[in-house]
């Protein structure tokens, strides 16, 4: 199975706090890869570092090797904007831009491909709320806000506009965490059905979660991937005693 990222020997520090230690995993092209564990154990950290998010950061010091498509990504001559444009990313709250629904899919359009004719933006647009299972639920009304929409169809339009500029990855962190179930379900069933087309990668809390989606996961605990591995292997019998006092409940 072809890899997607490639990660090795990847240190990171935010000053003097050392927050990810000797972290190495790979990413499978069109899987569903889950980052789980503890709240501030690294995986949102680890997330940001595969599109250089972590930049934006002062502080924030990484050594190691990150590949991308077989790219080191944090050579000197990469094109950080392109990298972001092959590796997207979803927040935890939704995040439309306070405009129409057709406007919040256009504008990223007309950034990343500015010759492109008006009927190919429409048709991209249209394409792209139907990956998103957003089209029948707005096409009577993709010229009003976006800000009308509940939060879980709010949460698809962001990723409605991640597909715009055709990634090859896509990063979730937290997608769910401010969703009630049914929209969380509507996202599951989603992201089950992108990575055909997709490499996710999605940080998350809900372990039920992992287990209904994921096909890869890792389990992290104080900066470092205690346990990784085929999701349903590890969740049903993991190896480590860690990993089994967390997905007993043990700790949050």
């Amino acid at each position: 199975m072809d890899k997607s990222i490639c990660v090795r020997n990847v240190n990171v520090w935010y000053g003097d706090n050392h927050v990810l230690h000797d972290v190495e995993i790979d990413v499978m092209k069109n899987r569903i890869t889950a980052f789980i564990g503890p709240s501030g154990c690294g995986k949102t950290t680890l997330l940001k570092c595969l599109n250089r998010m972590n930049d934006l950061i002062p502080s924030f010091k990484m050594d190691g090797t990150i590949l991308v498509d077989n790219e080191d990504i944090y050579a000197k001559k990469v094109d950080v904007l392109a990298l972001r444009k092959k590796v997207g990313m979803v927040f935890q709250q939704p995040n439309p831009f306070i405009s129409s629904i057709y406007s919040n899919l256009k504008l990223p359009i007309r950034e990343n491909f500015p010759k492109m004719r008006r009927n190919e933006v429409h048709d991209t647009i249209i394409n792209k709320l139907e990956d998103a299972n957003l089209l029948e639920e707005v096409k009577n009304r993709i010229h009003h806000s976006a800000m009308q929409l509940s939060g879980g169809q709010q949460q698809r339009l962001c990723i409605a506009r991640a597909l715009t500029i055709n990634p090859e990855v896509i990063l979730f962190d937290e997608p769910c965490a401010a969703l009630d179930p049914i929209s969380t379900m509507k996202i599951e069933d989603l992201l089950t059905s992108l990575k055909e087309k997709y490499t996710i990668i999605i940080v998350t809390h809900n372990l039920q979660q992992a287990t209904r989606i994921a096909d890869h996961a890792a389990f992290f605990y104080k900066g470092k991937i205690e346990e990784q591995g085929p999701s349903e292997e590890m969740f049903l019998n993991p190896k480590s005693p860690l990993t089994q006092d967390y997905l007993h409940g043990a700790f949050s």
